[in-house]
């Protein structure tokens, strides 16, 4: 089962890649530094350093799918089934 607080939500907008929100600095509508090549690697497993331009954080993305970047750790807080 894929760890949700690993995952982290983003949009595709043409080939442009974005999260509405940072989960390090909340900085809104980041344009990341991803392709659609990166992206079909991520779907096949090749991991991918991400660094975020707003902050320069760093990320490694191990999975990606349709709607969510999963990373090597976790980008959410709290314990989700405490919100049911």
């Amino acid at each position: 089962m894929i760890p949700f607080e690993n995952t982290w939500p983003y949009d595709r907008f043409g080939q442009d890649i974005y999260v509405q929100n940072c989960p390090f600095c909340q900085a809104e509508n980041v344009l990341l530094p991803l392709k659609a090549r990166d992206m079909q690697e991520l779907q096949d497993r090749v991991k991918k350093l991400l660094v975020f331009p707003c902050c320069r954080n760093r990320l490694t993305l191990v999975d990606a799918d349709s709607d969510y970047l999963l990373a090597s750790r976790p980008l959410r807080r709290g314990d989700r089934s405490k919100s049911t």
